[in-house]
């Protein structure tokens, strides 16, 4: 399945926050969102990083007065990214040898246009699966 579909279906908002936002700020994005990524941006379409809740939890085991700083200390700056075209099997890999749990989703012109986390993905691909089972099982019951 493409991106493009896995948004269709869940939907593309973003919760997006400024670099130059406190962590403290973050954390509070991120719970009352209840997601476990914001995506960073100062403009608010073009994508700067990513901040997940495992960078806060890095960042206060070297520094307890990591709500105090600033969002862009400790997001990940250059993050991997997706498109509309890219397909839910790649975003796996790219996730499992990447060792991350959400993708941004840039268009052509590097704007923001969506994320999909793990969860999405493999929600997508048990879906697959499942319907793959049941024209099997059709096919055999004919």
């Amino acid at each position: 399945m493409k991106v493009l579909h896995l948004l269709q279906a869940k939907g593309a908002d973003v919760v997006t926050i400024s670099p130059g936002a406190t962590v403290a700020d973050l954390v509070h994005r991120l719970a009352e969102n209840n997601v476990g990524a914001v995506l960073v941006t100062g403009d608010g379409s073009t994508l700067e990083g990513i901040v997940s809740e495992r960078d806060v939890v890095r960042s206060l085991h070297h520094d307890v007065d990591t709500l105090s700083r600033r969002v862009a200390d400790i997001m990940t700056r250059d993050p991997d990214t997706c498109t509309h075209d890219s397909v839910t099997d790649d975003l796996m890999v790219v996730m499992t040898e990447r060792r991350v749990r959400h993708l941004p989703v840039v268009d052509a012109s590097g704007h923001i246009a969506g994320i999909v986390s793990i969860g999405d993905v493999v929600k997508t691909r048990i879906a697959e699966l499942e319907f793959e089972r049941e024209q099997l099982q059709n096919y055999l019951q004919q």
